[in-house]
């Protein structure tokens, strides 16, 4: 699964990965969680361009009946997107690319799980495949809430000995495909819905203040030192 990553990349380095016509306004973020706010590119209808927008993280289909859904929707796996009620509308007509410098996944060590980020290793930002979705909050006069959710597959040979899962990175030939709002043939996605090359990528031990959602600062992507 994907449940932690950071976004440290400046705005301008953002918006040239994404070919962004206005710049957008991006605080660095070391220790991004579900269900708080985060970047995500979209395109929203067939010729529009490319748009950065803040969108909470866990998905709730737009037929959901309570926002709480959302918080178990964090990922959606590639395998099934296509046909899973809960992803396969967004997944034919909602899909969107999230900025990331990195992402965290835990290891089991003894009795203790050891987080490890995983990043590049010229520490250039890079896009995760996702789905968004807009839900109409009943409850409160229905007030739209806009939500996404990260596509994962199996691990590349840099993340099988940390996790049996990681998230989708698409490469920036591909952004034009997966954004397309009029592609909606799932054959002519489903490539890009693979592990991603372990060429450019690196990992390695980080302090566990990552474990806490509150602790959001440049430490947690610092090396973890050997004694």
């Amino acid at each position: 699964m994907c449940g932690r990553y950071t976004l440290s990349s400046s705005s301008d380095e953002i918006a040239l990965l994404f070919d962004l016509s206005e710049l957008p306004q991006v605080i660095p973020r070391y220790n991004l969680a579900p269900t708080q706010e985060a970047a995500v590119v979209r395109v929203s209808a067939p010729g529009a361009p490319r748009q950065l927008v803040p969108l909470r993280w866990g998905l709730i289909p737009y037929w959901a009946k309570e926002a709480a859904i959302g918080n178990k929707l964090i990922n959606a796996r590639a395998e099934s997107v296509a046909e899973k009620a809960s992803f396969k509308w967004s997944f034919k007509k909602k899909r969107c690319l999230i900025p990331a410098n990195g992402f965290y996944e835990w290891k089991k060590e003894g009795k203790t799980k050891q987080p490890y980020l995983i990043h590049r290793q010229d520490g250039k930002p890079f896009a995760f495949a996702g789905l968004w979705s807009t839900w109409m909050d009943k409850e409160h006069g229905g007030v739209p809430l806009e939500t996404f959710t990260i596509l994962t597959t199996d691990p590349n040979d840099l993340m099988r000995p940390l996790h049996n899962r990681m998230p989708v990175i698409v490469d920036r030939e591909d952004f034009d495909l997966w954004l397309d709002p009029k592609i909606e043939d799932a054959a002519k996605l489903q490539p890009l819905l693979v592990p991603h090359a372990v060429d450019g990528f690196e990992a390695f031990p980080v302090s566990r203040n990552v474990n806490s959602p509150a602790h959001d600062a440049p430490d947690c992507v610092a090396p973890l030192a050997v004694d």
